[in-house]
């Protein structure tokens, strides 16, 4: 994947001894044979610590800003030229870039776009949600040069971050699925989102287009830098029959009928879809086949069957009033004794106290039995109908037993929260009943 000459190109670094590298790691735990290591210094700590065992394990090389034995390649900001590797790579790719932001379903988005590109061409994208300073240059680093498609995720929590992802990214196709009040504690109003999200444009060329929501009040904000667009939503739909594993569609997609299936339950899925099959017919592709090969991921609405006949609806990656509600109503179709499992939404500043409360009419018609955990929910849970209130804890360590304890044959349970109140420690516990 890498050469040593491209590697030096790319970085500007000094190599005590030239090397050849075949993938990229940022962590030794998942390090491969041939990697080069990129020795980061972040709020995570400083990943020159690791380098010895990144050697140790088989790295070609690593990437360091401090001189140090081995055969390491010097650079005056492991960042920085962690940026310049992402440079290289996009200037290589000769194929067709997609790029997605929004408040909400950008990884969602970002996989059935995976999952329609790779039945027609080899496909790059990341494996999870790298989507910030790091995450979108790694993505770029990584992509093979032979690649015909690639689907970069941009994510921001502070005013001034997408603009230049994307021109680093610079895609063909510029996708935002939505927005909504995630983060608003750092950009102050919802109108400020918006404003970010639409940066998304700044990175595409004269001939590339946007694909917007058409069901956003926001929507003439987003298309103020945007070239040509396209939009999703609603007004597309013509049939829907949704059951509880899925959602079957008859749609309007670039002025053609198109049927598909999504196998995931709720409307944010269907229009994750349309947002996904329109920036892919934008690239000539029809993607209403292959997108029913899709499923979600972990902590993003995969639906498990755990022992004891107990149904777990596992949203626990993150969340913000948009997705509660959109969680929230299917746990309201499901069958069974319906249990929300809630941990705190973040990053909403003084938002926060007033997005909890106004989740108590969602949650009262959809649960039959409430956890929560977190000092935010604990204004949901003190909100909530005294029959609904099963528990409240300070964390999801703590909350994680109860629930555990709680759950009996026959429940659906839905886990929620925002990736820094923990709530995957709940599904775990879950997990491992029986």
């Amino acid at each position: 994947m890498w050469s040593a000459v491209d590697l030096g190109a790319a970085t500007m670094g000094a190599a005590r001894t030239p090397f050849d590298a075949t993938g990229i790691s940022i962590d030794t735990r998942t390090l491969q044979p041939g990697d080069l290591f990129i020795a980061l210094v972040g709020e995570n700590g400083d990943g020159h610590a690791h380098v010895a065992e990144a050697l140790a394990k088989g790295a070609a090389g690593a990437l360091v800003q401090h001189d140090l034995p081995g055969a390491t390649l010097l650079v005056h900001n492991t960042l920085d030229a962690l940026w310049g590797l992402g440079r290289y790579a996009r200037a290589r790719f000769r194929g067709k870039m997609v790029a997605v932001t929004g408040s909400v379903g950008k990884t969602t988005t970002k996989e059935m776009l995976r999952t329609i590109f790779a039945t027609v061409g080899k496909t790059h994208a990341a494996p999870a949600s790298y989507n910030n300073q790091w995450g979108v240059p790694l993505t770029l680093a990584r992509l093979p040069a032979d690649a015909a498609y690639c689907v970069a995720e941009l994510g921001t929590n502070h005013p001034g971050e997408i603009s230049p992802l994307s021109k680093l990214v610079r895609p063909d196709v510029a996708v935002i699925t939505a927005i909504e009040a995630a983060h608003i504690g750092y950009f102050g109003s919802i109108e400020a989102i918006a404003t970010e999200k639409s940066a998304i444009g700044d990175g595409l060329p004269p001939n590339g287009v946007a694909v917007l929501p058409a069901d956003s009040h926001l929507l003439g904000r987003l298309a103020v830098r945007a070239r040509r667009t396209d939009t999703f939503g609603l007004a597309q739909v013509i049939e829907m029959h949704p059951d509880q594993d899925g959602t079957t569609v008859t749609a309007q997609v670039e002025n053609r009928e198109v049927q598909f299936r999504v196998n995931a339950p709720g409307l944010h899925m269907v229009l994750n879809a349309l947002a996904a099959l329109t920036a892919a017919s934008v690239l000539g592709i029809d993607g209403s086949a292959a997108i029913a090969g899709f499923t979600p991921g972990a902590g993003r609405g995969l639906r498990r069957e755990l022992q004891g006949d107990i149904r777990l609806l596992d949203e626990s990656y993150n969340a913000n009033g948009a997705s509660m509600h959109a969680a929230l109503a299917v746990l309201r179709n499901s069958p069974g004794r319906r249990m929300a499992v809630l941990g705190d939404m973040l990053e909403l500043g003084t938002h926060g106290p007033a997005e909890h409360l106004a989740l108590a009419p969602a949650v009262s018609q959809s649960a039959d039995v409430v956890f929560t955990c977190g000092p935010l929910m604990q204004g949901l849970f003190n909100a909530l109908p005294a029959a609904l209130r099963a528990a409240h804890a300070a964390d999801s360590a703590a909350l994680a037993p109860l629930v555990k304890a709680a759950a009996a044959a026959g429940d659906v349970i839905l886990v929620k929260g925002s990736l820094g109140s923990r709530m995957a420690t709940v599904v775990r516990a879950l997990e491992g009943i029986g």
